[in-house]
């Protein structure tokens, strides 16, 4: 019989007054005794709405079926089926707005902890089990996977395993896209992300780091070196601003340089001198996860004070609402219904504050949302010495504007045909926040997965 408790078994985390000091994870995870105890509570529907939810199709009932069994190995596996990166998507999913949020248990109550137990079970094999080698049967064919973040990640362990060669070329110097860059040590341990990463190598994956395509390679001459499709999974890394006045300022930031230096730079420790200001008062503008992962970054670095801005009402706040709970626990203090107009400068040209307005709601937008409507003489100042612009991403022109007839739209994503992730040039593929703009984890892996289905149907029909 399951366990009817109408609520999730909570997961242990850091106290907000200490972790809001160090990088250690917030999050602790579950024992085994209490995922067991989570994994009881599934009903196991016939129908399985939460895999509905899935962007990649994990099994979700099969894998808390393990675990409520105590075989934590093959929950694991169960979920490798379908998922290359199991330890981060239970770290970083947004389990509530998909899988979690189909579950038949939220009805009347929480819904099952998927990402929790996806979560533990992925962790307990990093600490228990044990990797067989693993390698298909080559078929000799050679695919091209441009980035390595989460959809091309997915789409080269997807393509390694059918027996294709797979070389990924990424423009940093590691690998792991924005898992490594942009989401905090405190969210998503750097040394996960690596071994999930060493996993894919073994299944015989080539990585090239430092590899700007468009610069060293086009798109063009990967074709004339042999590879036989390219998948274009670049990301979103084009930072917006808002062009108000004092925005070049010394100690404005993106959202994207900011955590670029804390994460993928370790500005945050003592032994690297990547140069980042610490300094006492934050803002950060925007409302997103990245805002949330920002603000909280800056109170760790030993900001006293550290501001949300954001111009609509919570609820309407594109971040988790976990992110939120967190951030306001830590510290944070929130200005909503509030949007800059000018970021004030000292004498030496640095910022000495962020001039606001306030804002009332007013009818829907394109978005769904209340467009925010400025307030007549509500002009008021923060006094802050850094303001962090997190008010979303673009992809980078370099790949669209170096590939013959690849077509793109006027946010700058590369546009594909349909599900079959298939662009307006032969033979190229795309998928994550490169076509979608800024979206989630998830999503993009979704989308390399189906990428990587349609690369090899169309060089099978080739071959034929």
């Amino acid at each position: 019989m399951p366990d009817m408790n109408p609520k999730k078994t909570p997961m242990p985390e850091q106290e907000p007054n200490v972790r809001n000091k160090n990088f250690d994870e917030v999050a602790l995870g579950y024992t085994e005794e209490m995922a067991c105890k989570e994994a009881a509570r599934c009903l196991h529907c016939k129908n399985q709405p939460c895999v509905k939810g899935c962007p990649v199709g994990v099994h979700i009932p099969d894998f808390i079926r393990s675990i409520a069994q105590g075989d934590m190995e093959g929950a694991y596996r169960t979920i490798k089926l379908t998922n290359s990166l199991p330890a981060v998507c239970g770290r970083v999913c947004p389990q509530e707005n998909q899988c979690e949020h189909n579950c038949v248990r939220g009805i009347k109550g929480e819904p099952v902890g998927i990402g929790r137990l996806e979560r533990f079970a992925a962790d307990w094999h990093m600490k228990h089990g044990k990797d067989e080698p693993f390698h298909a049967e080559p078929n000799g064919h050679k695919v091209a996977v441009v980035g390595a973040g989460p959809a091309g990640l997915t789409c080269a362990g997807d393509l390694a395993a059918m027996g294709y060669s797979v070389t990924v070329f990424e423009a940093l110097h590691t690998a792991g896209g924005v898992l490594m860059y942009g989401i905090p040590q405190f969210r998503l341990p750097k040394e996960i992300v690596q071994k999930e990463i060493d996993g894919l190598k073994q299944k015989g994956v080539k990585i090239e780091t430092d590899m700007v395509i468009g610069k060293l390679f086009s798109v063009d001459e990967l074709f004339q070196n042999g590879f036989e499709a390219v998948f274009i999974g670049t990301g979103a890394g084009l930072p917006r601003f808002m062009n108000i006045p004092g925005e070049g300022l010394v100690g404005v930031y993106s959202a994207n340089e900011f955590l670029t230096r804390v994460n993928l730079m370790k500005a945050y420790k003592p032994e690297y001198d990547t140069p980042i200001l610490k300094v006492k008062n934050v803002a950060v503008v925007g409302g997103g996860n990245v805002a949330m992962d920002a603000a909280r970054t800056a109170l760790r670095l030993g900001s006293e004070k550290v501001y949300i801005i954001y111009r609509r009402a919570e609820e309407q706040m594109p971040a988790r609402r976990e992110e939120v709970h967190h951030a306001k626990e830590e510290g944070v203090e929130f200005h909503l219904l509030c949007n800059p107009v000018a970021i004030k400068g000292d004498e030496t040209g640095r910022v000495a504050s962020i001039e606001c307005i306030r804002m009332e709601l007013g009818e829907a937008d394109a978005s769904g949302r209340r467009k925010p409507i400025p307030v007549e003489d509500s002009n008021f100042s923060i006094p802050v010495d850094c303001v962090v612009m997190a008010i979303g991403n673009s992809p980078n022109p370099l790949i669209r504007t170096t590939t013959k007839g690849l077509e793109a739209n006027n946010r700058g994503c590369i546009v594909v045909k349909d599900e079959s992730m298939a662009t307006s040039r032969e033979g190229v593929y795309a998928a994550g926040d490169a076509v979608s703009g800024a979206a989630t984890v998830i999503l993009a892996m979704g989308g390399g997965k189906d990428a990587a289905r349609s690369i090899d149907q169309y060089i099978q029909s080739k071959a034929k």
